[in-house]
Order: structure tokens, then sequence, then C-alpha cells
């Protein structure tokens, strides 16, 4: 797959969609004329079209790098808790004086599996991975877990999949639990 930043294979034209207007069109588009969508040019209606799979195939890939969300914008401490958390098979990122990341904490232990945890009030760039958590989760909140590299959430989200038993076999998958 091309990376978001590279050129696509032809000449494409700025078109006048809402849709290119909170992405830097010289990332979408390089070529400089107008170019009607309903135009009945089969080349032009292919490149229009081309333009449009281009443009969706960049932002999904945004989206699913966690780069996503209109801002375009790289993070490199979202990057940084994505690479934290892809090192263990159970990543906790807790602050100390917690009460529910102590919660957290005594049910992974409880049922035998060993997180990583990383204390945030103790980390100097704990505030920065602070914000980048609350940038990919939506809202502030800790802990924030991760299983098998893949953000499970808040304590709310471990809580109910432990209770209607997904928990389980997400730990068994990412080899954090043996039984």
């Amino acid at each position: 797959m091309r990376s978001p930043t590279s050129r696509p294979p032809f000449d494409l034209p700025i078109m006048p969609s809402p849709f290119y207007k909170s992405y830097p069109t010289s990332l979408l588009l390089h070529h400089h004329r107008f170019l009607n969508p309903y135009s009945s040019s089969g080349r032009e209606k292919m490149q229009y079209e081309a333009a449009e799979a281009w443009a969706a195939a960049y932002m999904a890939a945004a989206a699913a790098a966690g780069r996503g969300g209109g801002a375009g914008m790289w993070d490199p401490a979202v990057e940084r808790v994505e690479r934290l958390a892809a090192e263990s098979a159970v990543v906790i990122f807790s602050v100390s004086s917690c009460c529910m990341c102590h919660a957290v904490k005594r049910l992974f232990c409880g049922m035998g599996v060993n997180p990583t945890v990383y204390e945030l009030d103790e980390d100097p760039r704990g505030k920065e991975i602070e914000r980048a958590l609350t940038r990919l989760l939506g809202s502030a909140a800790v802990p924030v877990v991760f299983v098998g590299g893949k953000l499970v959430g808040a304590m709310d989200r471990v809580m109910a999949s432990h209770i209607n038993g997904t928990l389980v076999p997400l730990l068994k998958e990412a080899g954090a639990l043996w039984l």
C-alpha cells in the first residue's frame, strides 16, 4: 500500500468537495485544474473516482494508525503508548494513588496474569502519556488496559468484559493466561 504522503500514479485535479476541506490538498491532490465530477468525459470521471478512492484509503490508513480524527496530525506520544502497549501481553497505565487502578491491578494478579504496569505519576513523561491515553480513549480516565497490544479501555470496559466472559479468552489469545 502507498504511504499516505506519496502521490498517486496519475494526475489528480482539485475537486470542490467538503470531504477535502479538513485535509491538506497538497497531500491528497497535486494537479491544479477544476474537475467536474458530473462530466460526461470517461477519463475525467475515472480520475474523479480514483481520487475519491485514494483519499478514502489515505484517511483509513491515518485513522488506523491513530492519526485520524480530522486533525491529520502525527502524535509521537500516541505512538509511544502504542509501542509500550505492544511490548507485553498485558499493559496497565496507572496512577499509584488511584483506587480504581489498584483494583484493576488486583483483578489481573488474582487471575494469575502478570501485567506490565506503568505508573504515570512516577514517570517523567507521565503527563504526556496521560494526554495520549486521553486522545486514544476520547476521555480522561485511568487505569487504561491493553491486552495483546489492543486497547481494552478503562475500568468500566475491563470490568464489563470480565463480567460478560470475554476477558479470559482475550488474555489466553494474548498469551497472558495459560488455563
